[in-house]
């Protein structure tokens, strides 16, 4: 099935969902594995294997990081090839002194903001949703 890409329609179906937990970025060397069962998500760099992990997965297996995140995914199915929803949520958080880390997955967009700004981002999140409805 393929995804919404009208602007309109995906902002006002935004339903952000918090998943529990805390999340963190970390990077593996080549001489370093991880089961993938763990991993959130993944991008190769040419510095590392840039990884996302629950943190207390991090912990366990001793990896370093530095930014402690809340997970956000926006329930709306959009379209990879859709114009304009990531810098309409990402323009909305910065204006509200949020930083977002945004990872598009096959249906759904997820949002990695600081733990601390959590409820923050999710209200931002919901008023943007109720301005485009």
């Amino acid at each position: 099935m393929a995804g919404e890409s009208a602007l309109a329609t995906l902002l006002g179906s935004l339903a952000p969902q918090l998943n529990p937990g805390t999340y963190v970025f970390c990077s593996l060397t080549a001489d370093q594995a991880i089961e993938p069962q763990h991993i959130i998500g993944s991008i190769r760099e040419a510095e590392g294997l840039s990884l996302i992990l629950a943190q207390e997965q991090a912990d366990r297996l001793g990896l370093g990081y530095d930014y402690v995140a809340a997970w956000i995914s926006l329930s709306v199915h959009s379209a990879l090839s859709a114009v304009g929803i990531t810098a309409a949520f990402a323009g909305a958080l910065a204006a509200a002194g949020i930083s977002c880390n945004v990872v598009a997955g096959y249906y759904h967009d997820h949002l990695f903001v600081a733990a601390a700004d959590a409820e923050r981002a999710m209200a931002v999140l919901r008023q943007l949703a109720e301005g485009a409805a």
